[in-house]
């Protein structure tokens, strides 16, 4: 479990945006984030800067919550104020955050514009080994074993429940585990430059004869000797 301490960043219904919590690490991150620090006799915390219009305060704090992750803190951030989560019409707050990345990668897939990129991103469901599908069938099977502690009736039921969506996302993988290469395959081959050609041309175009001697079954012509004509003297 970790130690340090936990930091909490929210938006206050007066609308300032507060900082508390952490150690002096922390604070000298959120100082850097751009947070100012608040003290009355008995207590200090932080605040962005007023005025600064919601949009800049949610990208400030949002990335003052990375920073401080990122060197190990726990912290709460205001999903109000988290501009790195994907919200839907279903999930207003962006708290299924699995289900939100997965949705990226359809908006990916949904806009590229060559097979070879659609190719990558598919490998990210079918991979054999690390393959979203192969890690949803090992998240039931684990649901399953914990359904299976309860030793009842009803957590049986369940654990066989989950124990069939394991076996039925097990079979997909393998049936789409090529669907990558198969869609990498409809990539048109790339136009060849016309250096190219010309190189290729060059290559295998038939080379002119030169110096060539008769063929063997030909005979060199022989000319004559100059015979006097019969029935002239000199």
């Amino acid at each position: 479990m970790s130690t340090t301490p936990k930091v909490v960043i929210t938006r206050e219904p007066t609308g300032n945006v507060i900082a508390e919590g952490g150690d002096e690490l922390a604070v000298t991150l959120l100082k850097r984030a751009g947070f100012v620090v608040e003290t009355t006799p008995r207590s200090f915390w932080y605040r962005l800067p007023w005025d600064m219009g919601e949009e800049r305060e949610n990208q400030m704090a949002s990335h003052a919550a990375r920073m401080l992750t990122a060197v190990g803190y726990e912290v709460e951030l205001d999903p109000g104020l988290d501009v790195t989560g994907i919200t839907t019409p279903t999930d207003p707050l962006g708290t299924r955050v699995y289900g939100q990345q997965i949705l990226s990668l359809t908006d990916q897939l949904n806009g590229t514009e060559t097979y070879a990129r659609a190719a990558d991103l598919i490998e990210h469901v079918v991979d054999p080994d690390d393959g979203i599908l192969i890690r949803l069938g090992q998240f039931f099977e684990a649901a399953a074993v914990q359904a299976n502690v309860a030793d009842t009736d009803d957590g049986w039921a369940l654990s066989h429940l989950c124990e069939d969506a394991a076996a039925t996302l097990t079979s997909l993988a393998e049936d789409v585990r090529d669907a990558g290469h198969q869609m990498l395959r409809l990539e048109p081959p790339p136009k060849r430059r016309w250096q190219e050609g010309v190189a290729s041309y060059y290559a295998t175009a038939p080379r002119p004869r030169t110096g060539a001697t008769p063929a063997a079954s030909e005979e060199p012509s022989v000319t004559p000797p100059n015979t006097p004509r019969p029935g002239r003297a000199r």
